[in-house]
C-alpha cells in the first residue's frame, strides 16, 4: 500500500489524478464520477475553503474571493508582464510579497501561489485516498516543459505544503508520451510530436520512443498561451459588440468580466462540435439609466476562426522551434499526440494536420493522458511496473551574468538531463573575500531579458591578490529540471553547496510556516458546477 504513487496533472484550468491499478494507469474520479477537477480555490468568510468543480461555480457568485488560473502566476515575479496582465483581468486581489514575489490577498489573509496550488493538490490527494481507502503520500507531478526553475521549485513546494512527497517533477508532453507509448510493441521505434495546448500554457516536444526508452529530442513552449487566451479573444469580441449596440463597456467591471469569461468558455467548447452557437447572458449589467441589459450574440465557426487564428499561428512558431531543435523533418514524424482540452477544436486539429501532412491521433483522451503518464512514471520509480527510461532535456539555457549587463551560457537549452557543467573563476580584485554569481535562465545574451533565478555566494577561501585564488563552480540541472550549484576552492579543497536561492520563491521559514498553516485549513468540496464542460488542462 505504501508504494502507491499518485500521478498528478496540476493544470491551469483543470487537474487530474491517476494511479497504477492491476498494472495499468487508472484515472481516479471523485465520488460523483468526475475525472477532472477545476483548479479553482474559493475562500468563505467563515474560514472554510472550497476546492474543485464547486469552487469553479463560485467564480460568478463570489469572484473576489475565488482564485483561478493560479498556475499562470506561480513562480513569477510581481513586476512581470504576465502578472500585470492577470491584475487587469482577475477579480481577486494580487499583491506584492517579499523579494518581488506574488501573493493573493483574500479576507485580509495573504497566500503564496504554492499555498493556493497546494490546496488543489490536497484535494486530489483526498480524492485518491477516498478511492484507495488508505493514505497516499507519494506523487509524481507534471509541469509544462517550458517552466523555468522558479516555477518548478514553486510547484515542488506546493507538493510539500500539501503533504506530498514529490518523487519527481516531469514535463507534461513527456508524461503524455509515456501514456501513449505504454505497452507499445517491444523494439518499436517512432518519432512522436506532443502538441500540448492547455488552459494557460503551450508546449511542443519531439520524442524518439524506442521500446521503453523515451528520449526527448527537442522542446519549446510558451507559458502564457492557452485556452484562456481563446476565451479572452471571444470576450473582447462580445464586449465590442455590446459597446457598439449600447454604448456600455462591459470591461470596466471585473465581476461582469467573469460573466463574459464564463460565456466565452462555453462558446469555445461549443465550437468543438458545432458550426455556430448562441451566446446569451441575461441581465449582464445595469446601465446608467437603471435599466438591466441582456447580451445576445451568435458566433459562427468563421467568426471564431477570425478571432483566434492568430493564436493558432503563434503555436506553430513554437512548433517550428521544437522541430528545428530536434533535427526532425515534419514529414518524418510518425505520430502527433494532442494534449489539452483546446485541442478538441476542429480549427486546432485541422491546422496540425495541415502542418504535419497527417492527421493527429484522436484515440488518446487529451484531458487524462498527462495524469496517466505521471502515474506510469510513479509506478516505475517504485518498481511496480516495468521501468521506462526517460531522457528529457532542459527547455531553457542556463546562464551566468557577466560585466556590462550580459550573460554567458553555461548549459544550452535542449541539453539532455541530468547534466553537470563546471566553470573556473578567479578573484577579480585584490584581497577579495567572496565571489557572487548571478544565475539566469533564458535565450537572450542580455541579463535583464532573462529570468533571474537567484544568486550564489561563495566565501571562506584564501584572501590574496587578484587572480591567485581559483574557484571551480559546478552547475547541475537534475531530472526535475531544478538547478543546483556547488563550488570549491581548488587550493584548499573547501566546498560549499546550495540550491539557488530563488528571489521569488518561499524561504525555508515561509515554507515551514505554510506547511503548518495548511494543516489547519478546513477544506470541502461539493458536486461540481460545470459538469457539462470538457476540461482544458
Amino acid at each position: 500500500m505504501s508504494d502507491v504513487v499518485l500521478g498528478i496533472d496540476l493544470g491551469t484550468s483543470y487537474s487530474c489524478v491517476s494511479i497504477i491499478e492491476n498494472g495499468q494507469p487508472k484515472v481516479i474520479p471523485n465520488e460523483w464520477g468526475e475525472a477532472t477537477h477545476a483548479s479553482v480555490v474559493s475562500f468563505m468568510e467563515d474560514g472554510r475553503v472550497i476546492v474543485g468543480n464547486e469552487a469553479k461555480r463560485r467564480i460568478l457568485l463570489d469572484p473576489e474571493h475565488t482564485v483561478f488560473s493560479a498556475k499562470r502566476l506561480i513562480g513569477r515575479f510581481f513586476f512581470s508582464e504576465e502578472v500585470k496582465k492577470a491584475q487587469s483581468f482577475c477579480p481577486y486581489e494580487i499583491v506584492e510579497g517579499p523579494n518581488s514575489s506574488v501573493r493573493i490577498r483574500v479576507y485580509n489573509n495573504t497566500y503564496s501561489l504554492p499555498e493556493i496550488s497546494a490546496m488543489i493538490l490536497k484535494e486530489l490527494k483526498s480524492i485518491a485516498e477516498n478511492y484507495l481507502g488508505y493514505p497516499a503520500n507519494k506523487a509524481v507531478v507534471t509541469v509544462p516543459a517550458y517552466f523555468n526553475d522558479n516555477q518548478r521549485q514553486a510547484t515542488k513546494d506546493a507538493g510539500k505544503i500539501a503533504g506530498l512527497d514529490v518523487l519527481r517533477i516531469i514535463n507534461e508532453p513527456t508524461s503524455a508520451a509515456l501514456a501513449y507509448g505504454f505497452g507499445a510493441q517491444e523494439g518499436a521505434s517512432k518519432k512522436v510530436v506532443i502538441y500540448d495546448l492547455g488552459g494557460g500554457t503551450f508546449d511542443v516536444s519531439v520524442l524518439d520512443i524506442s521500446g521503453d526508452v523515451f528520449q526527448v529530442l527537442g522542446t519549446a513552449g510558451d507559458t502564457y498561451l492557452g485556452g484562456d487566451d481563446f476565451d479572452l479573444r471571444v470576450m473582447g469580441w462580445l464586449a465590442e459588440q455590446f459597446l457598439a449596440k449600447t454604448g456600455i463597456d462591459l470591461r470596466q467591471d471585473k465581476i461582469t468580466l467573469q460573466k463574459l469569461k464564463d460565456a466565452a468558455e462555453r462558446a469555445k467548447i461549443a465550437m468543438s462540435s458545432k458550426d455556430a452557437t448562441d451566446i446569451v447572458i441575461p441581465k449582464v449589467c445595469r446601465g446608467p439609466d437603471g435599466r438591466e441589459y441582456d447580451l445576445a450574440e451568435r458566433m459562427t465557426s468563421q467568426k471564431f476562426t477570425e478571432l483566434t487564428f492568430e493564436l493558432i499561428q503563434k503555436t506553430f512558431r513554437v512548433v517550428d522551434e521544437a522541430v528545428r531543435a530536434a533535427g526532425v523533418n515534419v514529414r518524418g514524424v510518425d505520430d502527433i499526440i494532442m494534449v489539452g482540452g483546446p485541442t478538441r477544436l476542429p480549427l486546432v486539429r485541422n491546422s496540425v494536420e495541415h502542418y504535419f501532412g497527417k492527421a493527429p491521433l484522436t484515440n488518446v483522451d487529451p484531458d487524462l493522458v498527462v495524469s496517466m503518464g505521471a502515474a506510469i512514471q510513479g509506478g516505475a520509480l517504485v518498481e511496480t511496473t516495468r521501468a521506462a527510461v526517460l531522457l528529457d532535456v532542459t527547455p531553457l539555457t542556463l546562464q551566468i551574468a557577466t560585466v556590462g549587463g550580459y550573460c554567458e551560457p553555461i548549459i544550452p537549452k535542449n541539453t539532455p538531463l541530468p547534466v553537470e557543467k563546471t566553470r573556473t573563476f578567479t578573484t577579480s580584485r585584490d584581497f577579495q573575500d567572496k565571489v557572487r554569481i548571478r544565475v539566469h535562465q533564458g535565450e537572450s545574451r542580455r541579463s535583464d531579458e532573462n529570468e533571474l533565478l537567484g544568486e550564489f555566494e561563495f566565501s571562506g577561501f584564501r584572501i590574496a591578490p587578484r587572480g591567485e585564488v581559483t574557484i571551480e563552480v559546478v552547475f547541475e540541472i537534475d531530472t526535475d529540471g531544478i538547478v543546483n550549484v556547488s563550488a570549491h576552492d581548488v587550493e584548499t579543497g573547501q566546498r560549499q553547496s546550495t540550491t539557488i536561492s530563488l528571489s521569488s520563491g518561499l524561504s525555508k521559514e515561509e515554507l515551514a510556516s505554510s506547511v503548518e498553516r495548511a494543516k489547519g485549513v478546513q477544506m470541502e468540496r461539493g458536486r461540481g458546477g460545470d459538469r457539462d464542460l470538457p476540461a482544458a488542462t
